[in-house]
């Protein structure tokens, strides 16, 4: 954050606090001015203690923006993924794996079969990878 998009003003606290309160300007309001963010911060008793304080809330909140930010830029990337709707979808598997009654592995995409799912359990994809990139 760079210091030309902060506004800082001071002014007097209120609350207990004596003379000190009625007289000096401890009370501080950063105002990030790209985003149109104002924090305040008056529970110290000097005035940079409150501006730190101040600065501290005023960081956690902009982080908190970038972080709602990528979560939706995440959001829809994987929403692309799928069927625009961001989650998996029943039905949207690659593969079928039947062990019982009796044993089949089918990849939908190619209809390739086979009837020895232990093997392609174990690794034996060649068939269905050869299928997919065309070299049958």
């Amino acid at each position: 954050m760079k210091p030309e998009e902060l506004r800082i003003d001071t002014f007097r606290s209120s609350g207990p606090g004596g003379q000190n309160v009625n007289k000096v300007e401890t009370a501080v309001r950063l105002t990030h001015i790209p985003t149109g963010i104002a924090v305040a911060a008056q529970s110290e008793r000097s005035q940079s203690a409150n501006k730190e304080q101040a600065m501290k809330i005023l960081v956690s909140k902009l982080n908190q923006i970038e972080m709602q930010k990528k979560a939706k830029e995440i959001a829809g990337l994987r929403a692309d993924i799928q069927s625009g709707e961001g989650t998996a979808e029943w039905g949207s598997q690659i593969r079928n794996y039947v062990l019982h009654p009796y044993k089949l592995v089918k990849d939908l995409r190619t209809g390739v079969e086979s009837k020895e799912p232990d093997l392609v359990l174990d690794g034996g994809l060649d068939g269905f990878i050869e299928e997919e990139i065309g070299l049958k």
